[in-house]
């Protein structure tokens, strides 16, 4: 008989809220097109599942932190959090976009976009399964491709952000055209190659400088005044960090990217090398022989 996987309360807590969201994000929509039908607003529901997919993202990124942290990872914790993820970020953010925009593109080509989208991101979510189970000793902290749940808040903070604009009755033109080619640009990005940061080292036992817990208090300050436009900033930034990743120096990434103890660990090898007595024999130079009176009278005339 074999042994039945490990179930851990709280990172699958965190992932079955993870699914709630994506799920009533769903419903919203699908009320929202009830709603719309029926000659109402729309409106209201499409901002309660935007802010469903946004929560998601936020239990998504706390199942798994908390398994790393009370060292709870699991392969079931691994394949429940997939199965949540395309939904709240693959179903959810596809029947947002399409009902907001590309249910007016002729002929059915919104559906095929939707669907672009959503196919890339279970094919993303598959390949990631399968690189952690072929190599889950050495569990990279970079990502292949833009993760989806990063995906799903580019499209629906950007659709966020539109709707606001429109409202407030600001001209937005072209813009609102601007989400089906970005669908298929986060396809394409979330089964590429490019290297992106996990930030798995980021946790509550994180330590920063005074001027980086000042930046991010302001960073939280401006999220919550303008709510309307930050996450989009934010996500957006993370689009286009991956890209820009080769060419930011390697000081910024490791301050952005990597955990305390591994740059603490790497500092004290650094100075382990410097008090090293192969490292004090090179620095400290050799003792002169002592010198006969006749030497020293020889050196004394040749001054």
């Amino acid at each position: 008989m074999q042994d039945l996987p490990k179930i851990y309360l709280w990172p699958n807590l965190m992932t079955a809220g993870n699914l709630a969201c994506g799920f009533f994000a769903s419903l919203s929509i699908f009320s929202g097109m009830l709603s719309a039908h029926n000659g109402g607003s729309a409106n209201g529901y499409f901002y309660q599942a935007i802010a469903l997919i946004l929560g998601a993202c936020v239990f998504d990124a706390l199942d798994g932190r908390m398994a790393r942290l009370t060292g709870q990872d699991s392969p079931f914790g691994r394949e429940f959090d997939s199965l949540a993820d395309i939904v709240s970020f693959g179903v959810a953010p596809s029947l947002l976009v399409h009902e907001v925009v590309l249910a007016e593109i002729p002929d059915k080509w919104g559906w095929l976009i939707a669907f672009a989208y959503l196919l890339c991101g279970a094919m993303r979510l598959a390949r990631f399964n399968c690189l952690a189970w072929m190599d889950a000793q050495s569990a990279s902290k970079d990502f292949m491709g833009i993760p989806i749940p990063a995906a799903a808040g580019v499209i629906s903070s950007l659709t966020l952000l539109l709707m606001w604009l429109e409202e407030t009755e600001r001209p937005i033109g072209i813009w609102t055209w601007s989400l089906p080619p970005l669908m298929l640009l986060l396809a394409g990005m979330m089964i590429s190659k490019i290297s992106y940061p996990s930030f798995k080292g980021l946790n509550i036992k994180t330590r920063r400088s005074l001027p980086w817990v000042f930046c991010a208090i302001i960073l939280v300050v401006l999220t919550v005044k303008w709510w309307q436009v930050m996450p989009a900033i934010l996500f957006v930034s993370y689009l286009c960090y991956g890209p820009a990743r080769p060419w930011i120096s390697r000081r910024l990434r490791r301050e952005l990217e990597e955990e305390d103890e591994e740059r603490e660990r790497e500092e004290a090898i650094e100075e382990g090398r410097q008090g090293s007595p192969q490292a004090a024999t090179e620095e400290t130079p050799a003792p002169q022989p002592d010198l006969t009176p006749e030497d020293r009278d020889r050196a004394r005339r040749s001054v």
